[in-house]
């Protein structure tokens, strides 16, 4: 089993060669299913459209949304195709951790010039989430 870190690795160096190969004029679909597909080539399970259950403070069951992509069931990777990374970005992927009680995740944006990418961790002890790029 590949620790986070190495997920990650692997995940960032997957993408940026598929930002390479297939420039930033694509929809989202079309790297996220490039993404899955190299993935899974390396040996990952990559779950597409994820249905993740989303939780209440009391662990009440309030609701459900799908992950771009959920890699070795422990990482959300949320992939977008557009000119930049905005804050309403940020806020959705890690309302995706806190809900769904997922402590990685990383935001991909193949649709700019420049690669983008970025690392989400939510602690169970914080309710706010880091982030490492």
């Amino acid at each position: 089993m590949r620790t986070v870190k190495e997920l990650c690795d692997l995940v960032r160096e997957t993408s940026y060669v598929i930002h390479i190969f297939h420039g930033h004029g694509h929809l989202e679909k079309v790297y996220e299913n490039t993404l899955a597909h190299r993935l899974r080539k390396l040996g990952l399970e990559v779950r597409q459209q994820y249905p993740m259950t989303v939780y209440d403070e009391d662990g009440t069951i309030v609701g459900e949304y799908f992950a771009d992509l959920l890699v070795e069931g422990h990482l959300i990777v949320e992939l977008k195709a557009c000119r930049t990374l905005a804050d309403e970005h940020i806020a959705q992927i890690l309302g995706y951790l806190k809900s769904a009680r997922i402590e990685d995740g990383l935001l991909i944006n193949f649709g700019s010039y420049q690669f983008q990418i970025k690392k989400y961790v939510m602690s169970r002890e914080r309710t706010q989430g880091s982030q490492e790029t």
